[in-house]
């Protein structure tokens, strides 16, 4: 277990999320972030060349796996800002209070172990003003397919890292004291139940 975990799993996420589906979304939302950004999840680094330098002042990447990170070096070499890896979990972010001008998750939440604490957390770091940029799978709205990610769920949890396949996006940002300020949804390209899309934009709530 310890060698899939430390050599196998690191590359088969990155593998599975450098899928042409999902980089276009990357695209479509990263360029969003804007002075300073906290990422959750930064993993392999694989937002890093969507980041609009003329808009970024820097980068903390949070992350539990220092497998994947090391996964970024080459990525690396060609920022042109400034990046700083903090290995961790949303659930306890190491910055002050209203650091941050941007906060990026992107295709995370789903491993968090408890989601509404970490959101609370990632509201506690962002600015009155800043905005929280969002790109995740998660529940569908169709019966039919959300019955299936319902019956799937543990057995796809205990292959896949942790990864959870009807997680309610909208409401868990509500839940954590934001406010949705635009957001589109879609199936991804592939299996019904892993590709229902959240994409969008939040503040915390006044």
């Amino acid at each position: 277990m310890r060698f899939y975990r430390k050599y196998f799993f690191p590359r088969a996420v990155h593998f599975l999320c450098s899928a042409r589906p999902i980089t276009k979304q990357r695209e479509k939302v990263v360029s969003l972030a804007a002075g300073r950004v906290v990422e959750i999840g930064i993993g392999s680094g694989l937002n890093l060349p969507f980041y609009n330098p003329s808009k970024v002042r820097h980068v903390w990447g949070i992350d539990p796996s220092q497998e994947l990170w090391d996964m970024a070096a080459k990525t690396l070499t060609h920022a042109e800002f400034s990046v700083e890896f903090i290995k961790g979990g949303a659930e306890a972010i190491p910055l002050d209070d209203r650091c941050a001008d941007s906060v990026l998750v992107t295709f995370t939440l789903c491993t968090v172990y408890d989601v509404v604490p970490a959101l609370a957390e990632i509201r506690r770091v962002l600015r009155p003003d800043g905005q929280l940029i969002f790109c995740e799978h998660g529940a569908a709205p169709d019966a039919d397919v959300r019955r299936w990610q319902d019956r799937l769920n543990p057995i796809w949890k205990r292959i896949s890292g942790g990864c959870n396949l009807n997680l309610p996006i909208p409401s868990l940002l509500q839940q954590a004291g934001f406010k949705i300020r635009a957001m589109d949804t879609m199936y991804l390209p592939g299996w019904k139940p892993a590709t229902f899309n959240y994409r969008g934009t939040a503040a915390p709530s006044k």
